[in-house]
């Protein structure tokens, strides 16, 4: 049982997602070894709900956004999306259902045709569902304005615009369906910590205003605690915690969590931090360790750890996929030595940056 499995009406369900990408195509593909990019995954998430999925690069974050919007097809498992499983439409019916889920990508000016307008990218999803051009062109300027841009930047080119100033075009466009879920797929690690800000105060905003909910996909852990109010920290292709932000940030349990969050920098001049240093290379997943995937880098592992996969066992609402978590969990604030809030400063500093935003 998932910590969310308590939702009264869950608007996502995602039940034992599995993504393997296979290495070779042809006639032998049957026999060719598979990347497995997400491994059996479970979680929920409420209408009007920030959920954050994070984990290092390659881990299946970014599969599992694309999963759950169906942009690629699962190997197994289920997503269900206001009870309606997802993989079980036809076409035309998942077509009408994209109304609903749309996107937001990291790189906003990759994501941008930069042959195409403001107006003409913006409206381009309205002309996909038949609204007349004359209306088309007073949603743009609607969206435009929802998004902190002027009318007048609806005749612009993409080159024309900063990237924090592209991503909100970005983010106009997914909302120009009127979603209820957005996936947001590292939709500010491209920017500066002051463009950052300014952005993840217009998503809340948003989803305050338009009751939206999201699957915030990130690295930046500030940014996380900022925004999210549930996180789900991933590894190989599997979620090994999963709680609430604050319990996360206080008190988390498994050892890749307390490394991600040493790795948060100090800011306070002489303070030292005592990192958890994590020995080795992440395994393939293409050949992931037995039992448990992150024993080969664990400092706590242990012959059980090779022999046993641990449950993604929720205990009073918090997940934890370790067979030792009650032994190795710390204190609260005791991530960093020498300075026991400093983790908490660094936050505060970007939270300085979101009230000047």
């Amino acid at each position: 049982m998932t910590p969310a499995a308590a939702l009264d009406v869950p608007l996502l369900q995602v039940a034992g997602l599995v993504k393997h990408f296979p290495l070779r195509k042809g006639f032998f593909r049957r026999d060719a070894p598979v990347v497995r990019a997400v491994d059996g995954i479970d979680f929920d998430l409420a209408p009007g709900e920030t959920l954050a999925l994070v984990g290092e690069s390659g881990c299946g974050k970014s599969t599992t956004g694309r999963l759950l919007l169906r942009l690629i097809e699962p190997t197994a498992g289920s997503v269900r999306f206001d009870g309606q499983e997802l993989f079980a439409l036809d076409a035309e019916a998942m077509r009408a259902q994209r109304r609903a889920l749309q996107i937001i990508f990291q790189d906003p000016y990759a994501s941008l045709n930069p042959r195409m307008t403001v107006a003409q990218t913006v409206g381009e999803p309205l002309a996909l569902y038949g609204l007349a051009s004359g209306r088309r062109r007073d949603r743009v300027a609607e969206l435009l304005g929802l998004v902190g841009l002027a009318p007048q930047h609806a005749e612009r080119y993409p080159h024309e615009f900063s990237g924090g100033q592209r991503q909100r075009i970005g983010i106009a466009r997914a909302l120009a369906v009127e979603p209820r879920l957005i996936v947001c797929d590292e939709p500010v690690s491209a920017l500066d910590v002051s463009i950052q800000a300014q952005v993840i105060n217009l998503l809340m905003d948003l989803q305050q205003r338009l009751g939206l909910a999201y699957v915030f996909i990130a690295h930046d852990l500030a940014v996380v605690k900022h925004i999210a109010a549930r996180v789900a920290v991933m590894y190989l292709g599997r979620i090994v915690e999963y709680a609430s932000t604050r319990e996360l940030f206080a008190r988390p349990r498994h050892p890749y969590s307390q490394a991600l969050l040493s790795a948060i920098p100090v800011p306070v001049p002489g303070a030292r931090a005592q990192r958890m240093i994590l020995e080795g290379d992440v395994p393939s997943p293409v050949d992931p360790p037995s039992g448990c995937r992150f024993r080969t880098r664990c400092p706590y592992a242990q012959a059980l750890c090779a022999a046993e996969t641990p449950p993604l066992a929720a205990e009073g609402g918090h997940a934890v996929a370790c067979h030792f978590w009650r032994d190795i969990a710390p204190p609260a604030a005791s991530i960093v030595a020498g300075h026991p809030l400093a983790a908490e400063v660094r936050l505060t500093r970007l939270q300085q940056a979101f009230r000047a935003a």
